[in-house]
């Protein structure tokens, strides 16, 4: 049986237990065994991390130590899948370049705030991930990432909608999904999930879903 581990923590606007127990339902219902906890004491022990054929990181504006890091990052390398969404993976540890290099980017602003209308736009053709998923509107956080050129995009939602000093710049096509390889493992960002109740519609549930399974360990 493949087995996950999901940590959840930092900011609590974020809702990070109610979005660790969405991730958890949507495993458990694929027969994967999860482990749920909202400590990163879990990243202590390397050879466990190691262990785990995925991790989903929950945890928005924290600290970690390197240590912790590198466990994450070498199981990654070797194999393990990583997977999350919003701030609770891209904008974790603002502070640890080794982790944006791992996940494939980092948050740094969301003109307009909570409440913004957007369209996410389906770029990713016939990708398994996207397959079928028309493009979808949405009212949340929309937000603008700098992002590893490396990365496989799968959806973008354009800015500016809001106002602001970037909108002089004209259209910009930021991604919203996408993956990338971290040496043998998977990595797969979805920057939907401000809240846990986004996953209450189709197309962001879906993409989530169809976005964690893919990163289990093959």
């Amino acid at each position: 049986m493949k087995k996950a581990l999901i940590f959840w923590g930092g900011w609590d606007g974020h809702e990070p237990e109610q979005v660790a127990e969405v991730f958890r339902g949507m495993l458990a219902e694929a027969g994967i065994k999860v482990d749920v906890t909202n400590s990163q004491d879990c990243l202590d022990d390397a050879e466990k991390v190691a262990h785990y054929d995925l991790i989903v990181p929950v945890w928005t504006m924290g600290i970690i130590e390197k240590e912790r890091v590198k466990a994450v990052t070498n199981a990654v390398a070797n194999g393990t899948g990583i997977a999350g969404c919003h701030g609770g993976m891209c904008d974790a540890f603002r502070d640890s370049v080794d982790w944006q290099f791992m996940t494939g980017g980092n948050w740094v602003a969301h003109p307009g705030n909570d409440g913004t209308p957007y369209r996410v736009n389906i770029t990713g053709g016939d990708n398994p991930l996207v397959a079928g998923i028309k493009d979808f509107d949405v009212i949340s956080e929309q937000y603008y990432l700098h992002v590893d050129p490396a990365n496989t995009v799968l959806a973008t939602t354009n800015f500016p909608v809001a106002p602001g000093p970037h909108a002089v710049n004209g259209t910009a096509a930021v991604p919203v999904v996408w993956t990338k390889m971290w040496g043998k493992g998977r990595v797969y960002y979805n920057s939907l999930g401000h809240h846990a109740d986004i996953f209450d519609a189709y197309e962001p549930r879906e993409l989530m879903k169809r976005g964690l399974l893919w990163a289990v360990r093959d």
